[in-house]
């Protein structure tokens, strides 16, 4: 069963005619996604310090802080298909996940599609990593605590740096994968299943894809799709969020499952009667607060602040 919340706020966003993402310009989606935060997100949890930076190559990029002295850092990637979103739209889940968990969080300004196409978010994450460890001092932050997460297009990236920085000798401490895509090829049963009627839709999910990748030929990249790394082995310990009602539901079920059969440490949690994106609207969906609370949780055990 679709949770009531989540299906009121379906019913009111077809009732006023909130055109899909995947009718607009990305100029115009990237607005209305900006738009819609004031209504659907609880109001920002202050913190110790928020503060906005520039990292390598000018990437815009905003520190929070729930404490002082030395902490562990979560680099966070925000989700929108590689197209929208910005640090604005996952400010209050960036302070929640820093208040919840203790540690300091760094949320990262990438590079998106169309503009600037794959793989240029991917290695502007993998960047935004290497520059708060080089810069741990200043930013306050144990270097051999740094974690990466994010949401849906986020968790992608996330997984990917994970891998990426594996095999350049410079593993995480741990992975935060909230209903990440990890198949640009979208073959998991929940595409068909979940492909319309909950916000998140295959046509949506086809015109990130479009704006994000240039060819058909890079779906198979594992750089765009790390469910089809060669090497899942010896990646750092992983939490993976799901949606019941999100066509990504079953790509992050299948990769728990791949990272899990390699050996590594995972964490996989489904919230049955969710849709996708529920974690960034708390105001109107109680279950996002609690995913929040979970994930900050789960971090706070894994990179131990003030330990």
């Amino acid at each position: 069963m679709l949770d009531p919340q989540a299906r009121a706020l379906i019913d009111l966003m077809s009732e006023r005619g909130v055109p899909p993402l995947h009718t607009l310009a990305p100029e115009e989606a990237r607005r209305l996604y900006a738009e819609r935060r004031f209504y659907t997100q609880p109001d920002p949890p202050p913190l110790a310090e928020v503060r906005d930076l520039r990292g390598e190559a000018g990437i815009a990029l905003r520190l929070y802080r729930p404490a002082a002295g030395r902490l562990p850092l979560l680099v966070y990637f925000h989700g929108g298909g590689w197209t929208i979103g910005d640090l604005d739209t996952h400010d209050v889940v960036c302070r929640t996940l820093a208040r919840d968990s203790g540690c300091a969080l760094l949320s990262v300004d990438y590079r998106m599609g169309p503009e600037q196409r794959f793989p240029a978010a991917v290695d502007d994450c993998i960047a935004a990593v290497r520059w708060a460890r080089r810069e741990a001092a200043a930013l306050g932050i144990d270097p051999a605590r740094v974690a990466a997460g994010g949401d849906s297009a986020g968790g992608n990236l996330a997984a990917v740096a994970a891998i990426a920085l594996r095999d350049a000798g410079e593993g995480l401490a741990f992975q935060l994968l909230i209903y990440p895509a990890t198949d640009m090829r979208a073959l998991a049963p929940s595409h068909r299943t979940n492909g319309q009627g909950y916000v998140l839709t295959a046509d949506t999910i086809a015109y990130f894809r479009r704006h994000y990748i240039a060819d058909e030929a890079s779906w198979s990249d594992w750089r765009a799709s790390p469910l089809l790394a060669r090497d899942l082995a010896r990646l750092p310990p992983a939490l993976v969020l799901t949606a019941g009602f999100d066509p990504l539901r079953d790509e992050g079920l299948q990769y728990a499952d791949a990272l899990s059969e390699a050996g590594n440490q995972v964490q996989y949690v489904c919230f049955e009667r969710q849709i996708h994106g529920f974690v960034t609207m708390g105001r109107v969906i109680d279950e996002a607060n609690t995913a929040l609370s979970l994930c900050g949780s789960v971090l706070r055990s894994a990179l131990k602040p003030g330990g």
